[in-house]
């Protein structure tokens, strides 16, 4: 059977959704699959960036990663967003990218896809559930299979007890070790019932019936 194909795809103003992303995709190749590491375009302003050190740098330390595509979108098998979170859902540069996907969504091409979504806040209640659950609800009118990380392993527990996918504060001072686990178990989770999915079916991942 051919590798997973992968898309890791994260917005990222000062690095916690980038961190939390490469963490996922080193874990998904060491698993075989093939992975691109994708961050969402920035739709702030210039001079808002420019504003704050810290945004600033950041998206200069990030300037040669590839900015995800349609074409990104459609060759995946899987997909795993990790993305901040803005007043109890994902912020405006993720649903400005998912709100141009209408082409591939009409053409059924987003369909049968594996997803899964990881989300951070500036503090422990500051919404990362809610981001999640209104993710995963954009994502089922593509027609993608959810795979949430449930409570399928201790590292879950450890970070927080996030069923919906792990959920991080932003601190600024870098993942801890109980997240990038529980990172790492949702990455695999998802990769493992990528392949058995489609192992057993007829139809491959993206297609209409």
């Amino acid at each position: 059977m051919s590798k997973i194909k992968l898309a890791v795809i994260y917005y990222s103003s000062t690095g916690t959704n980038h961190e939390m992303a490469q963490v996922a995709a080193d874990t998904a190749r060491q698993t075989g699959a093939e992975v691109r590491l994708l961050k969402i375009r920035e739709t702030a302003p210039q001079e808002a960036i420019n504003s704050k050190p810290e945004w600033k740098a950041f998206q200069e330390k990030t300037r040669d990663i590839p900015e995800a595509s349609l074409a990104d979108l459609e060759w995946a098998d899987a997909y795993l967003f990790s993305v901040p979170t803005r007043y109890g859902g994902a912020a405006s540069q993720v649903r400005a990218f998912i709100d141009t996907t209408g082409p591939l969504w009409a053409a059924g091409r987003l369909a049968n896809k594996t997803v899964s979504v990881m989300a951070s806040a500036l503090n422990p209640h500051g919404g990362q559930e809610t981001t999640l659950q209104t993710m995963y609800i954009s994502l089922m009118h593509w027609g993608t299979i959810i795979v949430a990380p449930g409570y399928t392993d201790q590292s879950i527990f450890k970070a927080g007890g996030n069923p919906y996918g792990t959920s991080v504060t932003a601190t600024g001072q870098g993942l801890e070790e109980t997240s990038k686990k529980a990172i790492q178990h949702q990455t695999r989770r998802l990769v493992e019932v990528t392949q058995q999915y489609l192992r057993g079916k007829q139809i491959p991942a993206g297609s209409a019936d």
